[in-house]
């Protein structure tokens, strides 16, 4: 079976996470995305803190290279997070399906 890999990103708003979300969804990059939000973020960029919408997407292992590319060409953001973390376990059907709705053609 394929591994699988849960990518991260986030966005200034509701609508810009939707939007990226059905981007890589409807190019067959991610099986699914789920959107958190609004989160408050503390970091150090710019002397601010802020509210962000998480977007978490469910991804091949082996098309991360494309699922960056994508996110960096068609993400608002100038530099945003891209992020990556591996699913090591999950439900045989779901897995499945991830593997089989993302794969290339």
């Amino acid at each position: 079976m394929t591994d699988f890999l849960q990518v991260s990103t986030a966005t200034e708003n509701r609508e810009a996470a939707v939007e990226l979300a059905q981007l890589v969804v409807s190019a067959r990059l991610a099986a699914g995305a789920q959107i958190v939000g609004p989160v408050v973020s503390v970091f150090w960029h710019q002397g601010e803190f802020g509210q962000e919408w998480q977007l978490l997407l469910k991804v091949r292992a082996d098309r991360y290279d494309e699922v960056e590319k994508h996110l960096l060409e068609h993400h608002p953001w100038r530099n945003p997070e891209v992020s990556a973390v591996r699913i090591v376990e999950g439900a045989e059907a779901y897995l499945h399906w991830l593997e089989t709705t993302t794969a290339p053609d």
